[in-house]
């Protein structure tokens, strides 16, 4: 497969718990010759694929996205860690929303991207109403195709230790196999599993127009 012929990614959260392995992932695949990221700070990983932007994400412009294929959006905070509701809500909503309106002016054939198991707008956790409000934000601006993810908690190494996290992770894996039917998409999944998904989940050919996948059909995509 030449260079021309091989597919181009862009990935914004690239520096984050998933988006660092997803980067890895994408360098890896012979499908992909090029992979764009836009971070607020350089990342340690380097390849030959990989082209960085460094912006400030309230000043990202439509030629920032550039000629790409695939967009992963993989951005996303805590309350806590990032100190206020609003804080968090610029994070997880405005700049998701506005990375999504540019790439869908630079005709974007897929954006992909992670929520949570309860998005819902609806909802009276300020958490998954955000992440509710953004899907249908997404879904609304009417990509030629779009994937959401919705894992329930992440497990694997973040690069800082967050307690009620780790607890959540240790109690999950107990009760993981209790889980089961219509429950079966609590259950926690790896951050590595989730990256791995949305490359194969990129690579798949167009099933419908959007899907939602929960933490179950997620792992059906990975070996791990």
């Amino acid at each position: 497969m030449n260079m021309e012929a091989k597919r181009s990614a862009l990935v914004v959260g690239a520096t984050g718990f998933i988006g660092t392995e997803l980067v890895k992932l994408l360098c890896n695949s012979e499908e992909y010759g090029r992979v764009k990221m836009i971070v607020r700070r350089p990342g340690t990983y380097s390849h030959p694929k990989i082209e960085v932007l460094v912006r400030d994400f309230d000043k990202i412009m439509q030629e920032d996205i550039g000629e790409i294929q695939d967009v992963f959006c993989c951005l996303g905070t805590t309350i806590k860690k990032a100190g206020t509701r609003e804080a968090f809500q610029k994070v997880d909503f405005e700049y998701p929303r506005t990375i999504a309106a540019l790439a869908k002016k630079q005709m974007i054939e897929h954006f992909i991207m992670i929520t949570a198991i309860g998005a819902n707008k609806k909802s009276w956790s300020h958490y998954n109403r955000v992440k509710g409000m953004i899907e249908s934000e997404l879904i609304a601006l009417d990509f030629p195709r779009l994937s959401i993810l919705r894992p329930s908690l992440l497990t694997g190494n973040r690069d800082e230790f967050r307690l009620g996290e780790k607890v959540g992770e240790i109690l999950l894996k107990m009760v993981n196999p209790l889980l089961v039917g219509s429950a079966r998409k609590y259950r926690s999944i790896s951050g590595e599993q989730v990256a791995y998904a949305m490359k194969v989940i990129a690579l798949r050919s167009k099933e419908q127009k959007v899907t939602i996948y929960t933490s179950d059909e997620i792992a059906k995509f990975a070996p791990l």
